[in-house]
């Protein structure tokens, strides 16, 4: 058996791992002894684990502003229903945590949704590309605890 020839791929900045399936090869071609590439290889996995904190605090972050922006379109949505009628709306908004204000709103001439319905677009976007990039960051991390626990035998 032989490293793999395959070069590493990368995604947004990420490196991809090398899968070793000949461990005498991997370290003949990378010119390491074995505790420098055991070394190497628990150095790349903390940099994964940061990155993979980086993403989920992202994921996060994301996963909690999502409904808040459908919260905000179906107020629009609600506001852009009772435009050109007399009939008020009354709502209850959060001014600070656990705090809340109550708002009567008469008239809404104009209600323009198009730039929370592209925040909203752009946040579903943005989760989808980030759980895309986790599953690689989690598929890279399993390839080098496995290298890593090659070099150990």
């Amino acid at each position: 058996m032989a490293s793999s020839s395959l070069s590493t791929t990368e995604r947004r900045g990420i490196p991809g791992a090398q899968f070793v399936e000949d461990v005498e090869t991997y370290l003949t071609q990378s010119g390491l002894d074995v505790n420098s590439a055991l070394s190497f290889l628990q150095e790349r996995l903390q940099q994964y684990k940061l990155v993979e904190m980086k993403f989920l605090a992202q994921q996060r972050d994301l996963q909690a502003k999502i409904p808040d922006i459908e919260k905000c379109l179906d107020v629009v949505a609600t506001l852009q229903a009772k435009k050109g009628t007399a009939e008020a709306l009354v709502a209850d908004f959060e001014v600070s945590e656990g705090i809340y204000s109550r708002a009567c709103i008469e008239a809404a001439d104009s209600v323009c949704p198009a730039l929370l319905q592209k925040n909203f677009n752009n946040a579903k976007a943005s989760l989808e590309v980030l759980v895309a990039d986790l599953q690689f960051l989690r598929d890279q991390v399993t390839i080098t605890q496995e290298a890593q626990n090659a070099s150990k035998r």
